[in-house]
């Protein structure tokens, strides 16, 4: 399957080969800007807009939980490999990590200076890995919520980075 968000508030499932829509999820209040799935696949996190990141449960068909406390657009998302958290990316120039289980705020990273624009957990690990539109990378720790390294180099707004 492939999932899609859209600027039309919501997020779609799609089956392959042969591109049928099977599943439409409604909720946010303001554009899409990420998804992903849950590790086991029976959940999705989305980012948006509206502020906010929405946890959806696709046996049910509907979102379980929404986290609250971006100040502004969120605008990626990312689950850990054990599916306990999810970090968040957001304009307000912070990211997040998301406890799940508890349904709060483990760490609010701060250090970026704009925007930050992607955010990915290095699978089976610790490491969350930001980019931001200050022109900079960061490796952060998701067991503390500290800055470890911050990449520099770019001339101009980065906008995704990822790990391979």
């Amino acid at each position: 399957v492939v999932v899609t968000g859209s600027d039309d508030r919501l997020w779609k499932m799609w089956a392959l080969p042969d591109g049928n829509i099977i599943m439409t999820g409604e909720g946010h209040t303001d554009w899409l800007s990420g998804c992903c799935f849950h590790p086991s696949g029976t959940q999705l996190v989305t980012s948006s807009g509206d502020a906010t990141v929405r946890i959806w449960d696709l046996s049910k068909r509907g979102c379980i939980l929404t986290f609250t406390g971006h100040a502004q657009a969120v605008w990626d998302c990312s689950w850990h490999s054990c599916g306990d958290f999810v970090a968040s990316a957001s304009m307000d120039s912070t990211s997040k990590i998301w406890d799940v289980n508890s349904e709060r705020c483990r760490y609010t990273m701060r250090g970026h200076k704009d925007s930050v624009n992607s955010i990915e957990f290095l699978p089976f690990s610790n490491t969350v890995l930001t980019s931001s539109a200050d022109k900079t990378l960061s490796l952060w720790d998701a067991r503390t919520g500290l800055r470890v390294y911050t990449f520099s180099g770019h001339l101009h707004s980065c906008n995704h980075a990822t790990f391979n």
